[in-house]
């Protein structure tokens, strides 16, 4: 059965959908998934993006997986995830009828956290006067609140020829660009969602 991800990502603006479809993609692409790719069904806002992954799993639609943003700190390891538990507590959401573990995936604490673990790729995009130092020293990425990993990127970059971060014309080619391995090392919740897709458990 086909893998479907549906992703929070993109916004209500339709050329944004489609390069947070585009940065999944490539992202995936090198690791190792090939000839099996899920798709990217990218959502916009979090709470769309529950509710249409509800909407596919009580509608048989595939194989569907939520990825969101944890937004904050997520208590349990990654070994012994309860994604759902977060979700709740966080957002108010039920587990739907019929949802396993592994079905549901965070980037802990935002996309951009998976960032801090590639430096080389951050300063392969902005160039000179890219800060690096600027950014958040804790190498426990997901530990690092939301709040400061972007504003650790905004300060990085905002002497760059392409100014500071942003979240919508910045985000997605930067991670079309990042080395997979680099952030699963760094992001136990990431490899915890590669490794579900590559069928190595992280369940």
């Amino acid at each position: 059965m086909s893998v479907k991800i549906y992703v929070e990502g993109g916004g209500d603006s339709k050329s944004l959908k489609t390069a947070c479809r585009k940065g999944f993609r490539r992202f995936l692409e090198k690791t190792g998934l090939e000839g099996r790719m899920p798709g990217i069904v990218a959502c916009g806002g979090r709470q769309s993006t529950y509710e249409r992954f509800a909407t596919a799993l009580a509608a048989g639609d595939g194989s569907p997986m939520l990825l969101v943003d944890a937004e904050d700190p997520v208590t349990a390891a990654a070994n012994s995830a309860d994604p759902w538990g977060h979700l709740r507590e966080r957002d108010g959401w039920t587990r739907p009828i019929g949802a396993q573990d592994e079905q549901c995936h965070l980037m802990v604490q935002v996309m951009e956290s998976w960032f801090l673990a590639d430096n080389e790729t951050l300063a392969s995009f902005y160039g000179q006067r890219f800060r690096s130092n600027n950014l958040p020293r804790n190498p426990q990425i997901e530990a690092v609140p939301k709040a400061d990993v972007l504003d650790g990127l905004s300060r990085a970059t905002r002497e760059t020829q392409k100014g500071a971060y942003s979240k919508g014309s910045h985000s997605f080619d930067i991670l079309a660009m990042l080395d997979p391995a680099t952030v699963e090392a760094a992001a136990p919740y990431a490899k915890r969602f590669l490794d579900t897709l590559r069928g190595g458990g992280g369940a």
